[in-house]
C-alpha cells in the first residue's frame, strides 16, 4: 500500500460484486475508508467487513431518491464527509430485439444507470458544498457509450446517457475544485452478465470477443479498479471530463481494415441471431431472401 488516498472516505456504489467491489478493495487498500453500497445488502456488508480500513456496508437502490440520501447519512453518520464517489452500480437490461423491448424493461435499465448516477452527482456536490471541499467522481460508463450495436438497446442508450451527465457535471465542478471523470470498460467478465450466461453477446463467448482487440484478450476487474483509483486519486489532479476507456484497445478498431478483423467474420450467423433471418449484406444471400422477412 502506497497510501494515495489515505485517510479519505469514498463511496461506491454497486459495490457487493464485479467491477465495484474490485473498485472498493483497491480504495481500501490505499488507504480509503469505503461506504459499499448495494441492492444486496448482505453481500456490501460482507466486503466492508474484508476489507483493511474502517468500512461500511449500506443496502440502497440507486435509483431511488430517498435511497441514495439515506446512503450518503449513513456515511456521513460513520466518518463525518466524503470526498470520493465511485457511481458504479448499473444493470445491462434486455436482450431483446428491439421491436420487442418492453418500455417497463427500457425505463427500468435508465432509472437504475441514469437516473441512479444523476442522484449521485447530485447528493455528491451537495455534500462537497456543505463541507466547503472539492472532491473527485468517477462514473462507470462502458464501450456502449461510443460505440453502437443492434442489441442491448437500452444499455447502449443509458451509457451514452452517462457521457451527458460527465460532460455537464465536470463542467460545473470544475471552478469548484470537483473532479469527474469517466471509465469506459471494454470486455470484462463479470457478474453483470452471468444471467445472460448462454446469450450469444452475453458470458458465454466474451472470451472469444475479447479476443479480437489488439490486447487479444479480456480485462479483468482489478485492471478497471485501478483506473478507478488513478482518476479518484491526485495522479489525476489535472484531469476532468474525460472517458478513460479500459477495452484492450477495441475502441481504436478500423474493422473494415484486415487488421482489424474485416472479413474475419460471417454476418449471416450474426444476423441470423439478431433478425431470425440472413440478410442481404451476407455473403451469398440475395434481396429475394431478405424478403422473406416477417416485419
Amino acid at each position: 500500500m502506497t497510501g494515495l488516498v489515505s485517510g479519505r472516505v469514498a463511496i461506491v456504489t454497486g459495490a457487493a460484486h464485479g467491477l465495484g467491489a474490485a473498485s472498493a478493495r483497491r480504495l481500501a487498500e490505499e488507504g480509503a475508508s469505503v461506504v459499499v453500497v448495494d441492492v444486496d445488502g448482505p453481500g456490501a456488508r460482507t466486503l466492508a467487513a474484508s476489507l483493511p480500513t474502517p468500512s461500511i456496508g449500506v443496502e440502497a437502490d440507486v435509483s431511488v431518491e430517498t435511497e441514495v440520501e439515506a446512503y450518503l447519512e449513513a456515511a456521513l453518520t460513520a466518518f463525518g464527509r466524503v470526498d470520493l464517489h465511485h457511481l458504479n452500480a448499473g444493470i445491462f437490461g434486455t436482450f431483446d430485439r428491439l421491436p420487442d423491448i418492453s418500455l417497463e424493461d427500457f425505463r427500468r435499465v435508465l432509472d437504475v444507470n441514469v437516473t441512479g448516477q444523476f442522484l449521485g452527482l447530485r447528493a455528491a456536490f451537495k455534500q462537497y458544498e456543505r463541507q466547503d471541499s472539492g472532491g473527485a467522481i468517477v462514473l462507470t460508463a462502458s464501450i456502449a457509450s461510443l460505440m453502437g450495436s443492434a442489441d442491448l438497446l437500452p444499455y447502449q442508450t443509458s451509457k451514452h446517457a452517462t457521457l451527458g451527465l460527465l460532460h455537464g457535471a465536470a463542467m460545473y465542478g470544475g471552478p469548484i475544485g470537483v473532479r469527474v471523470n469517466a471509465i469506459a470498460p471494454g470486455i470484462v467478465p463479470t457478474n453483470l452478465f452471468g444471467s445472460a450466461a448462454d446469450t450469444v453477446g452475453g458470458k458465454n463467448d466474451m472470451e472469444q470477443r475479447a479476443s479480437t482487440t489488439p490486447l487479444r484478450r479480456a480485462g479483468t476487474p482489478q485492471e478497471i479498479a485501478d483506473v478507478a483509483l488513478y482518476l479518484l486519486s491526485d495522479l489525476s489532479s489535472y484531469v476532468t471530463g474525460q472517458a478513460l476507456s479500459a477495452d484492450g484497445g477495441a475502441s481504436i478498431v478500423n474493422t473494415v481494415r484486415p487488421s482489424g478483423g474485416a472479413g474475419a467474420w460471417e454476418t449471416g450467423s450474426v444476423d441470423q441471431v439478431t433478425y431470425g433471418v440472413t440478410t442481404e449484406s451476407s455473403p451469398g444471400t440475395t434481396n429475394e431472401s431478405r424478403t422473406e422477412r416477417s416485419l
